[in-house]
């Protein structure tokens, strides 16, 4: 049988932070690495090893500009989430209350939907590409089954296997990141094509959506903070939040350095491979072209075990969560992880490019209103009341329906549409001016008695 608590829980995601071999004082000066590193794993699934290189490969002589709006996206705001767990001391619930309870409680539902519906079938098919199509003519669906089949083995089963697993994955994936990348800088012509997108900065902005790395940091940031705040009873609440703060930027700056990287790999190798070659097959021939195929092989089985924890701890959170709705109910807990992988093997037989396209809408909807939520709780109190709060995510929850009508086609947000006048808005952040002024006119009007904090 499972166990209730989410210590146990096997997910990168939700790394745990262990200090207990350093509350000797000598070693009093690791607590900002270690943490770091959990941060560090907290953000860098294999998922994220999709999209840089691709990125970089259609980014030609643009690709630093790319780079700029994806890591802004995808290792800025993340980490703003982790500073704002820092200050909020508290879970997912606590980034929306503000607004009100009804609204947080929404938000938090449709953030676990969206993730056991999108990220978690997308590390089935990219397993299926990464390890299974390269070697053998099955489909997509038999991938699918016996994969989810195993995630909820492992959800109903809790066992620490993941976890010890996820410490020497992560590790294990940079070092061979690392390789290639530095065999790429040093062995390879630094010739640049010419870039595909019309807005380089603002396509590395949306693509940086897709890591959901903004929506990991308000779900599981909290699991370092109490972390930090159980190993760290000694310290004063300041030094905890410079430890968090510290190392968050450290774990930033390890997240930045290898984006970059992989992106200048993709953008270097632009004339190495087929313009219509997918992420997937992208990542396979700059591995093999780097470093063999024997260790393409070792790269594609780490992956797929890093997905693999990916998923389980993604199923097994939602579950819990949905538990804690209906008061601990295990049944509720079973029923939750049985639908999360029914769900996982429905959109786990579409190839990636299938499943990252299905994202684009929900992305466009739920995650402008996730950055500002995050902003929000990290400016200070006085620049952040309730009826400010209320203000910025109501216009940019109204400002993002028009980015999300433009992801799916509508006639409203097509050239010549009625829509086209809001700024920024054909760069599918048409939320952003609407979200500043509200948020300026907000702090400058008298504050509603009811809202003052």
């Amino acid at each position: 049988m499972h166990k209730s608590s989410t210590k146990d829980m096997a997910n990168p995601l939700e790394f745990r932070v262990s200090f207990q071999h350093f509350k000797d004082p000598m070693f009093k000066s690791k607590d900002t690495l270690v943490t770091a590193f959990a941060l560090f794993s907290l953000f860098f699934g294999a998922g994220n090893l999709l999209f840089p290189p691709l990125l970089g490969f259609k980014s030609g002589n643009m690709w630093w500009l790319v780079t700029l709006g994806f890591c802004l996206s995808a290792v800025l705001i993340p980490i703003f989430g982790i500073l704002a767990h820092a200050k909020l001391q508290g879970t997912i619930f606590d980034f929306g209350k503000k607004v009100s309870p009804t609204f947080s409680l929404i938000f938090s539902i449709l953030i676990y939907a969206i993730s056991i519906s999108i990220p978690s079938p997308r590390t089935a098919s990219f397993t299926h590409e990464i390890a299974i199509q390269p070697f053998f003519d099955s489909p997509y669906i038999l991938t699918s089954v016996v994969y989810f089949v195993l995630v909820f083995i492992f959800v109903m089963n809790r066992s620490k296997i993941l976890n010890i697993l996820g410490k020497i994955l992560t590790p294990a994936i940079i070092l061979i990141l690392f390789a290639i990348i530095g065999l790429t800088i040093f062995d390879f012509e630094f010739n640049f094509g010419v870039t595909e997108f019309p807005s380089p900065f603002a396509h590395g902005i949306l693509e940086g959506y897709q890591t959901f790395d903004a929506i990991g940091a308000v779900v599981v940031g909290g699991v370092i903070i109490v972390s930090v705040n159980l190993s760290n009873k000694e310290k004063s609440f300041d030094e905890k939040k410079a430890i968090i703060k510290t190392a968050g930027w450290l774990a930033g700056l390890a997240l930045l350095i290898i984006y970059t990287g992989l992106i200048f790999t993709g953008a270097v190798m632009h004339n190495q491979f087929d313009t219509a070659i997918t992420r997937s097959a992208l990542l396979t021939g700059i591995s093999t072209l780097t470093l063999g195929s024997t260790a393409n092989i070792f790269l594609s089985v780490l992956v797929s075990l890093a997905c693999f924890t990916t998923a389980v701890g993604i199923v097994a959170g939602t579950a819990d969560f949905i538990k804690h709705l209906f008061k601990g109910s295990e049944k509720v807990y079973t029923l939750t992880a049985i639908l999360g992988c029914v769900l996982g093997v429905v959109m786990g037989q579409f190839n990636v490019g299938y499943i990252i396209a299905v994202a684009v809408p929900a992305l466009m909807f739920i995650y402008p209103i996730t950055i500002v939520l995050i902003l929000l709780n990290i400016v200070p109190n006085k620049y952040a009341s309730t009826f400010v709060f209320r203000s910025v995510v109501i216009a940019t929850a109204l400002f993002s329906i028009p980015d999300f009508l433009s992801s799916i086609g509508s006639p409203l947000a097509v050239e010549g549409g009625i829509l086209e006048w809001i700024p920024l808005q054909k760069f599918g952040m048409g939320w952003v001016l609407p979200a500043v002024l509200l948020f300026i006119i907000a702090n400058l009007l008298p504050q509603p008695k009811t809202t003052r904090e």
